[in-house]
């Protein structure tokens, strides 16, 4: 396994993966727009995507890390989006590799702290956070704008 940082070559196997978190199909007519943004996010130096290739050069994971400012913190706070590992590579320690990086690059940061959203259903997931040190602190809410 590789973990490195994400290029504007992995935007189809990183719309997929996002996929299998629900996020929406990127379609002939999302593409360019979608792009857009990844092409954008990949050399934001506040926004850093990660991927993890398997043996064969495939990209079986993603890692979306924002640094973000925060009232009342002097520091930056890293904040994970988006974590996924596809199913057929889930139990290898690919997501633990993941955030170990991602701790890695928060702590050169100079971050106060990491953050990290996951959907209720993601239980697997949970756990594997958990044993990451990681403490459940809260809710998230979310309004969408469009049917």
């Amino acid at each position: 396994m590789t973990i490195r940082a994400a290029s504007r070559a992995d935007f189809e196997a990183v719309a997929k993966l996002l996929e299998e978190l629900g996020r929406p199909h990127v379609d002939d007519a999302t593409r360019a727009d979608c792009l857009a943004v990844f092409e954008e996010q990949v050399v934001d130096p506040n926004a850093h995507h990660i991927v993890a290739e398997d043996d064969d050069g495939r990209v079986v994971a993603f890692c979306s890390l924002h640094f973000r400012e925060r009232l009342n913190f002097a520091t930056d706070e890293a904040w994970v989006p988006d974590l996924i590992v596809t199913e057929s590579a889930r139990m290898r320690g690919i997501a633990r590799a993941i955030l170990e990086e991602v701790e890695r690059r928060a702590r050169a940061r100079g971050c106060h702290a990491i953050q990290l959203e996951s959907g209720y259903h993601r239980a697997e997931a949970h756990h594997m956070y958990r044993r990451f040190n990681m403490r459940d602190t809260g809710k998230s809410f979310y309004k969408p704008l469009r049917d």
